[in-house]
């Protein structure tokens, strides 16, 4: 059975940090591309970053670089995603996913053939 779990979500204050957690399970998790997204309530889901866990390859949504990091820790099927520097904007539910198409077009939903439930991700002004 694949699951993807998805953790870490909270509330903050503005310029705050969190850290999300994915464990992912029932797959080769080396073939797959995982990516992040969020939706924000009355807005559509996006793409917010992805790494390919066959090369580490990482890819960011250009409103998060140099603030998110995407990271993995293939010993533990585990992806992270740093959030330093966080704005009131970046409040939604975060969804990990994962796709065997790697991250080509990590922002399309229909990349992924897998979905974590939602964490939610609240920063205050």
């Amino acid at each position: 059975e694949v699951q993807l779990q998805a953790s870490g979500g909270g509330l903050v204050q503005a310029g705050g940090s969190l850290r999300l957690s994915c464990a992912a399970s029932g797959f080769t998790f080396d073939d797959y591309g995982i990516g992040w997204f969020r939706q924000a309530p009355g807005k559509e889901r996006e793409g917010v970053s992805c790494i390919d866990n066959s090369d580490s390859s990482t890819y960011y949504r250009e409103s998060v670089k140099g603030r998110f990091t995407i990271s993995s820790d293939n010993a533990k099927n585990t992806v992270y995603l740093q959030m330093n520097s966080l704005k009131p904007e970046d409040t939604a539910v975060y969804y990990c996913a994962a796709g065997s198409y790697h991250c080509s077009g990590y922002g399309r939903l229909s990349r992924y053939d897998y979905w974590g439930q939602g964490t939610q991700v609240t920063v205050s002004s």
